[in-house]
């Protein structure tokens, strides 16, 4: 009787049921976030990141363009994506020309614009070569036009406007940007805040607000290369 009792239970009892599984948490791609900062520029990556670097850049500077073919993926995908590290670039326009690839990299808003500062570094020699063999009638249209109309004389006369277009940009969003006042105040802003941190010259970097450099006062030289910066990176996310 006692068997037949406890066969009783046992068939009784439920069975334990499998714990739900769980879904996959997917990670975060930092790299898909990209917004403007209070300072004008414009920054990828995670906001609350350990590490913050800043670049002060020029879209004419060949060792900005020289850090930005040698780094700027790597940055991406070894520090960026994983939310460790934020890049922001602030502009520190040095010409014409420069200010004139600004406000078309700067024309969309912040979701085109590190596709758009690459696409000029990439190209730098083919459109800055251009822009050195303006000819003298072209550069006196730039001279005469009204303030507003100069830069797309500029951009007319040393054919940005046709490399522009060819890589996406329309000439209604080509007229619209070079126009824009707005969006010129904001960049001759930056300029000028960044005079007064000392900034004269590009690339300068600072990691959490650190100035990055070699030595102190007068024999201080700035880190211009991914290989001077690499190290700093990697040290500060320990």
């Amino acid at each position: 009787m006692l068997r037949l009792i406890l066969a009783m239970l046992l068939a009784a009892t439920p069975a334990l049921a499998a714990p739900p599984k769980r879904a996959a948490v997917k990670p975060v791609d930092w790299t898909k976030t990209v917004v403007a900062t209070p300072e004008g520029g414009y920054r990828i990556g995670n906001p609350a990141a350990k590490v913050a670097l800043v670049e002060y850049g020029s879209l004419t500077c060949s060792h900005c363009r020289a850090f930005h073919l040698a780094g700027f993926e790597t940055l991406k995908a070894k520090y960026i994506a994983s939310g460790r590290l934020s890049y922001e670039y602030r502009s520190l326009i040095l010409n014409g020309p420069d200010l004139a690839a600004v406000l078309l990299a700067r024309c969309d808003g912040p979701a085109k614009f590190f596709a758009r500062t690459d696409m000029f570094y990439q190209t730098q020699p083919e459109w800055l070569g251009k822009a050195s063999q303006i000819s003298e009638a072209d550069a006196a249209a730039v001279r005469t036009a009204p303030p507003e109309q100069a830069l797309v004389k500029l951009v007319s006369g040393i054919g940005l406007d046709k490399f522009a277009a060819a890589h996406g940009i329309s000439a209604a969003r080509i007229n619209a940007c070079l126009t824009d006042k707005a969006a010129l105040d904001r960049v001759t802003a930056m300029r000028a805040a960044a005079a007064k941190r000392d900034v004269n010259g590009t690339p300068t970097f600072f990691v959490n607000g650190v100035r990055q450099q070699d030595g102190e006062g007068a024999l201080a030289r700035p880190l211009i290369t991914w290989e001077d910066l690499a190290p700093r990176l990697a040290a500060a996310l320990r």
